[in-house]
């Protein structure tokens, strides 16, 4: 009775309870090699694919809409989370496990530890996909958003170059553990042996075993090698004469020793060509060479597009709306602004005794002190005297406004490429800044830009004015109130009062539907939509994804235009098809720049979803060089709004 309870005992153990028997693991490891098999082929595909399966991804519930990828939606979808979403390329050694896996539940083998390979796998997995995304930080496939969030989260604690060890680290760890590496085993004084015979040993020529000759054997005699005078083949192992061998240079060999060449043709070089000579050689033995000098033929092409330019002058694309005119200043409001600044000098000599005392009090003194007077800022530039720290007059900040009774002061220390501090001051009654002063200032009127944006005055008075196309991307961030729908008005407006329809079109996307909706009136001329769109300004958000997908479609034929043109950007590519070099027959057509402006996109993401940030991201890496900028508007730029991906690409910042 004993024995039989403790049997039962034994049967009802936990290992028995969970363990699976021969046929099951058969089954579960044949399933497991078939979805490490799937996995692979998806992530395969994906690589081809992925920009096709963009619009899929968030529709990929509707049974209407198919995907390119081999497996579908399902391969589109595991692929996307996988590589973009997830490790990147290393995402591939998932599909390796999964078979190693299935291939030792079938057939039990204790050739490898299964332990062993999954914990060195999942090792280079995370390895490889912060590595990819240290070294490619503009190619999210690489290290897929895990590797570029875990590179910027080891960035702000160990810098750049602290990522760089802790990989190089990781890199030894696992040559060490898993390839066996031992610095012992690398024997430098063999290698360096080699390379030096290597590099002192040329070749020999083998004189035991000869070639037959196919024509006539030659008797050649052993002369000594000039290297001006004769042409080796780099292939042909040569062995230089010793003083041995220069003793015997006259004597002819006998049949028995004398080395048997084949006759080898080669093409004829560009400059000159080898041709054999069949008279006898002179006593000396030197066999004569005779050049033949190739003539090249020249020829005369006629320059089509010199030929059409001269006919027709260059192309210019404004002549499809011969007829437009440019918007008149006299529809922007003066709001009292000459564009002059009224001197207030009693203020200046306050604000001047005001920081010289205050610096004073601290034993700071001043040797020189000038103001610059600005609409809505004046900057005193003061020059401390000799030994005075510059750090000990930046803690003074908080006393130098409160001595000035100012809302807030800035100061710069140093100005860059002035020896002096500055100190910025708001005036009491600052000037309004208008438009109508900036755009019709000489500067803008004469911008030499492809896409000029006047944003107000600087402190010295003279016209901001910058160049959308080398931003190449603009972020605007604020609190409500601040003034970004402002600078989005700004930037719209000094584009339409400098640019042609034909140079520039406009994607706008307006989610509060009142802020954009004035530039409803030039949608015939500006504005691009989609071909099945009612309203030219996007305010559905659910209709901004096919909007983005078709820039990014838009964006890849652009550069397949610029391919086929041989050109970097569209800059020089507007240039070649204007010079007429590039023939319209071939689909080559003047391409206009294309801006996207997305107003409150904080708004964008929580009700379009992430679905956005796909196209975005793509557009902000590689829409510079075709003409696609973008300008985004949000109130606070946090990272759930925002992925670090995007905000890399946005240098350009406007607060």
């Amino acid at each position: 009775m004993a024995a039989k309870s403790t049997k039962a005992k034994a049967d009802l153990s936990p290992k028995k309870i969970f363990a699976i028997s021969r046929k099951n693991r058969i089954i579960l490891g044949f399933f497991t090699m078939v979805l490490a098999i799937a996995f692979l082929i998806a992530l395969i595909s994906f690589l081809s694919t992925w920009k096709e399966d963009q619009s899929i991804l968030g529709d990929w519930m509707n049974r209407s809409t198919a995907a390119k990828n081999t497996l579908n939606k399902f391969g589109a979808v595991v692929a996307y989370y996988a590589l973009y979403q997830g490790f990147g390329v290393s995402s591939f050694i998932f599909g390796y496990l999964l078979g190693i896996s299935g291939w030792a539940m079938m057939f039990t083998s204790k050739r490898f530890s299964l332990w062993s390979q999954w914990f060195w796998g999942l090792y280079s997995v995370i390895f490889l996909s912060v590595g990819f995304g240290f070294l490619f930080t503009s190619a999210p496939l690489w290290g897929g958003v895990v590797g570029y969030e875990m590179n910027l989260l080891l960035k702000d604690y160990a810098g750049t170059t602290g990522v760089g060890l802790i990989l190089l680290c990781a890199l030894m760890i696992f040559a060490v553990r898993v390839l066996q590496f031992d610095p012992e085993k690398i024997q430098l004084a063999t290698w360096f042996t080699r390379f030096k015979n290597n590099k002192n040993t040329v070749g020999s020529i083998d004189t035991e075993s000869p070639v037959a000759l196919e024509e006539d054997e030659i008797s050649v005699p052993l002369i000594p090698v000039d290297p001006a005078e004769s042409v080796l083949n780099e292939s042909q192992p040569v062995d230089f004469p010793d003083e041995s061998q220069e003793e015997s240079d006259q004597q002819t060999l006998s049949a028995e020793s004398r080395v048997q060449v084949p006759l080898s043709w080669k093409p004829a070089m560009e400059a000159s060509t080898l041709h054999e000579s069949n008279k006898e050689p002179n006593p000396e033995g030197d066999v004569p060479i005779e050049l033949n000098e190739i003539t090249q033929e020249t020829e005369e092409t006629d320059n089509l597009a010199a030929q059409i330019r001269d006919q027709f002058g260059d192309f210019d694309p404004t002549l499809e709306l011969s007829n437009y005119q440019f918007p008149p200043i006299e529809l922007l409001a003066a709001h009292g602004s000459s564009g002059s600044i009224t001197i207030n000098e009693e203020e200046l000599e306050e604000n001047k005794n005001k920081i010289v005392d205050t610096l004073k009090n601290y034993s700071i003194g001043i040797a020189q002190i000038k103001a610059t007077i600005g609409p809505t800022v004046t900057l005193y530039e003061i020059v401390p005297e000799a030994g005075i720290r510059i750090s000990k007059i930046k803690n003074l900040e908080d006393d130098i406004a409160l001595s000035l009774s100012a809302l807030g002061i800035r100061i710069i220390a140093p100005i860059p490429g002035k020896g002096t501090i500055g100190i910025e001051v708001p005036n009491k009654n600052p000037s309004v800044v208008s438009m109508r002063s900036v755009i019709a200032s000489t500067k803008f009127q004469k911008a030499e830009m492809e896409l000029p944006i006047a944003f107000g005055k600087t402190i010295s008075n003279e016209t901001f004015v910058v160049d959308l196309a080398k931003m190449p991307h603009m972020l605007m961030a604020g609190a409500t109130g601040q003034g970004k729908s402002v600078g989005l008005n700004a930037v719209l407006t000094s584009l339409l009062y400098k640019k042609h329809p034909a140079e520039v079109k406009f994607v706008l996307v307006d989610p509060k539907k009142v802020e954009l909706t004035l530039y409803n009136k030039i949608e015939r001329h500006f504005l691009a939509k989609l071909p099945d769109s009612a309203d030219a300004i996007i305010t559905d958000n659910t209709k901004v994804i096919h909007t983005l997908n078709s820039l990014c479609i838009e964006m890849d034929q652009r550069y397949e235009l610029l391919k086929l043109a041989m050109v970097r950007n569209i800059k020089e590519y507007n240039e070649k098809f204007k010079s007429r070099r590039l023939n319209p027959n071939e689909g080559h057509q003047f391409l206009p720049y294309i801006v996207l402006v997305i107003d409150e996109f904080a708004d964008l993401i929580m009700t379009a979803g992430k679905e956005v940030e796909t196209p975005i991201a793509r557009l902000a890496q590689l829409a510079r060089a075709i003409g696609i900028h973008l300008i985004i508007a949000t109130q606070r730029p946090s990272v759930n709004v925002i992925t670090g991906i995007i905000k890399a690409n946005f240098p350009a910042r406007l607060a």
